[in-house]
């Protein structure tokens, strides 16, 4: 991960990523964009790639889109120094940092162990826009505690049901919220699916 350490990768040992990745990415990418302007969908995105271990397909498509050479990214201890961190740095090109508020984007599989989200860029008043976009990789995208959503690209409610997600999860999301235009955005991966909050979203648990 430092940068004064720099890793020789072992081109034998990296699998492969999109067969035709202007076609596939593009794809990729209007699937995230359609998540995020609808908050609470699900998106499928089996047509994508196997990832290498610790990822899944979905994460894999994400980091392949969106992640490169001008994105710093942040991954969490479970994947670092693995086929995962090889993988994203030889076909992503994207500068890994040990800062979550230098990361343009977080990985983080080991949900449970994950920094909170303060702790991550949440943008400034000159550049909102920079503030770090985190892709949690979840057991499941439903079997959690029922969450209502409100707010824009919603009509009416929404209502998502994460699994895996640590205890307190939702009242950070509460807290990141209320700070609009400031703070992070939310990709929820889960095998194939993925699904999107964005700062502005507002999300209840039900029976609170």
């Amino acid at each position: 991960m430092s940068a004064s350490a720099p890793t020789v990768l072992d081109l034998a040992e990296i699998a492969p990523a999109f067969n035709d990745p202007t076609r596939e990415s593009q794809a990729v990418f209007r699937k995230v964009m359609d998540a995020v302007a609808r908050p609470g969908t699900i998106q499928d995105l089996a047509f994508a790639p196997e990832a290498p271990d610790g990822l899944d397909r979905a994460a894999g498509a994400v980091a392949l889109t969106l992640f490169d050479f001008e994105t710093p990214t942040w991954l969490d201890p479970a994947l670092r120094g693995g086929n995962a961190e090889s993988w994203m740095r030889f076909h992503c090109g994207c500068p890994l940092t040990d800062d979550p508020v230098k990361a343009a984007f977080a990985l983080i599989t080991d949900v449970m162990g994950a920094p909170a989200l303060a702790a991550f860029n949440q943008g400034d008043a000159k550049y909102p826009d920079r503030s770090t976009t985190l892709v949690f990789q979840l057991p499941g995208l439903e079997g959690g505690p029922r969450v209502t959503l409100t707010g824009p690209g919603i009509k009416g409610e929404a209502l998502l049901a994460l699994a895996g997600l640590p205890e307190g999860f939702w009242d950070q999301v509460r807290a990141n919220q209320a700070k609009f235009q400031f703070g992070v955005d939310l990709i929820f991966v889960a095998g194939d699916r993925l699904t999107a909050l964005p700062r502005s979203t507002r999300a209840t648990i039900q029976g609170n």
